[in-house]
This record gives C-alpha cells, sequence and structure tokens, in this order.
C-alpha cells in the first residue's frame, strides 16, 4: 500500500532535527596559510646564483674590452691597475645580479623586491642624524685601531687610486653604488638569512617555539640566532674585501667589526636603508678626511 504524500507542515516537522543536529557541529574554521620568513638560506642561493652569472659576464665583458683595446687597455695586467676597468667590472658585475633579482624576488616574495628586504626608507629619514654620527665613529675608532693593528703600506685598491680622477671616481662610487649593493647582499640577504636559519634550527632539534612575524610579515628572531647571523655575515664581508686590502689581518678585523655595527643598525632599526646610510657615511668620512689632508688630492697628479 502507498504512503500519502506528506503534508508541507510535516515535512517541515521531518526536517526540524537534522537541522538542529547540524546547528550543533561546529563550522570549520578557515586557517591562514603560515607565512614564510623571507629572505632565507634558498633565495641567498638563488642571489648567489644570480652574484655568479653576472661575475661570468662581467669577465666575458673584460676579455671583449681588453680584445678591442678599450680604455687604453690590452692585457689583463694593464686591466687589473686600471680603475675605468675596476669600476665598470663592479658595475655590469652588480647590473647583471641585482637587475635580474628586483623580478624574481617580486614574483617569489609578492611584493617589491626592497620591501621583501625591510628597506624601511622612512626610519632611516627619521633617525638620519643619528646613522650618519655612527657612520662617522665608526670611521675614528678605524683611525684609532691603526695604531693597534698592522696595515699594510700597499694594496691592491691603493694601487688604483694613483691619480686625482681616478680618487674622486671611486670617491663617487663608495658612497653611492657600493654602500647600497653591499647592503643589499650582506645585510639584506645573509643576514636574515642566516638569522632564520638558526632559530629554523633551534625550533626543530631543541624545541625552540616559533617566533611571530612582524607587521608586514617580516621576521623577528632570538638573540642567539643574530648573534650568529652577524658573525656568519661579517666574517663573509671581511672575506669579500679581502682581496682589496692584500689579505692584511689588521684591515680583515677592522672591516669585520665595523660589518658587525652596520648589522647592528640594521637589526636595532629593522631598515635596510639605515644601514646603507651608515655604511654611505663611513665611506664618504674616509674619502673626504683624505681629500682634507691633501688639500684635494694635490699629491696625485691629474
Amino acid at each position: 500500500m502507498l504512503d500519502a504524500p506528506s503534508t508541507p507542515a510535516e515535512t517541515a516537522l521531518a526536517a526540524a532535527p537534522q537541522a538542529e543536529a547540524a546547528a550543533t557541529i561546529p563550522a570549520p574554521e578557515a586557517v591562514a596559510p603560515r607565512r614564510k620568513r623571507i629572505p632565507h638560506l634558498g633565495h641567498v642561493g638563488i642571489i648567489g646564483f644570480l652574484l655568479a652569472a653576472g661575475l661570468l659576464c662581467t669577465g666575458i665583458g673584460i676579455l671583449t674590452a681588453i680584445y678591442f683595446h678599450l680604455f687604453g687597455v690590452a692585457s689583463i695586467n694593464a686591466a687589473q691597475h686600471s680603475m675605468s676597468f675596476a669600476i665598470g667590472t663592479m658595475v655590469i658585475w652588480y647590473g647583471c645580479a641585482f637587475v635580474p633579482a628586483i623580478f624574481i624576488f617580486r614574483m617569489l616574495w609578492g611584493r617589491s623586491f626592497l620591501d621583501g628586504l625591510q628597506w624601511n626608507a622612512s626610519t632611516a629619514r627619521r633617525l638620519w642624524p643619528r646613522l650618519m654620527a655612527t657612520g662617522v665613529a665608526c670611521f675614528l675608532i678605524a683611525m684609532a685601531a691603526q695604531k693597534l693593528l698592522h696595515f699594510p703600506e700597499k694594496s691592491l685598491i691603493a694601487g688604483l687610486l694613483s691619480t686625482r680622477l681616478a680618487v674622486w671616481v671611486m670617491f663617487a662610487f663608495s658612497v653611492t653604488v657600493a654602500p647600497l649593493c653591499e647592503e643589499i647582499l650582506f645585510r639584506g640577504f645573509f643576514l636574515p638569512a642566516f638569522s632564520t636559519a638558526s632559530d629554523w634550527f633551534g625550533e626543530r632539534y631543541i624545541g625552540q617555539l616559533r617566533r611571530p612575524l612582524l607587521a608586514g610579515d617580516h621576521p623577528s628572531w632570538s638573540m642567539p640566532a643574530v648573534i650568529l647571523g652577524s658573525i656568519f655575515t661579517s666574517a663573509i664581508f671581511a672575506a669579500f674585501h679581502a682581496g682589496q686590502i692584500g689579505g692584511a689581518l689588521g684591515p680583515i678585523v677592522l672591516i669585520f667589526a665595523v660589518s658587525l655595527v652596520l648589522c647592528a643598525v640594521r637589526l636595532v632599526t629593522r631598515s635596510l636603508a639605515a644601514s646603507t646610510l651608515t655604511h654611505a657615511t663611513y665611506n664618504f668620512t674616509l674619502f673626504a678626511m683624505m681629500g682634507v689632508a691633501t688639500h684635494g688630492f694635490q699629491n696625485l697628479p691629474k
């Protein structure tokens, strides 16, 4: 025998218990994806690859210039003593590495290149008197340290500064391109990546709690992490400059110490622009004092 069709009222009464049961089951909460801390060691590997590729392009450019006797240089030995080649090769190297990096990391990070490195220009503008004073103080300490540490009388960089024009060209390069690119590489990539790697090791193997991200999804680090990160970064920074100063121990120790100060500025201010301004001020003070002592580098030929 067929059942009579249910009336609308009966259907509603039958569905009511099911609706009530469904209402008691909590809806699953949306879980926000965990943001990755950037930059990390993988990103250091990418920038390292770009630097290697840029170095290869630079080498090809040098050989091409020598082949065609550009700037009057016809041998590798002559190129090593040419300021035009020294500055030109650094510009080509940095350009080949950092210009592609701007676009690559923008895609990887979903934000601008400088924002991902915590540039924070507003912080540098706000603190510029203190940052510049720090740069000058580093220079004064470096001058005092020359009496305690052995500094070579001749070095590769000193050999390039053989004319007034060469000094002025190096002066301009040292307060603009050099501090910007070096800070991006060392305090922008190496320091955060090493600090993050140190904290990651602690979280994975010694039960350290993961530290929350700061505003703008920038990472925060423990004190042991930033100490290790600063030491590793400064060691590489000093090794990077060792060839320019003939590998002398005194200048290497000094550069390591200056790098620690730049790391501290970057970490305390959370601004890569701040450490860049401090770095540029240090270099500016160095050349400015040389200029004052020699009355505008009058001790050198034109």
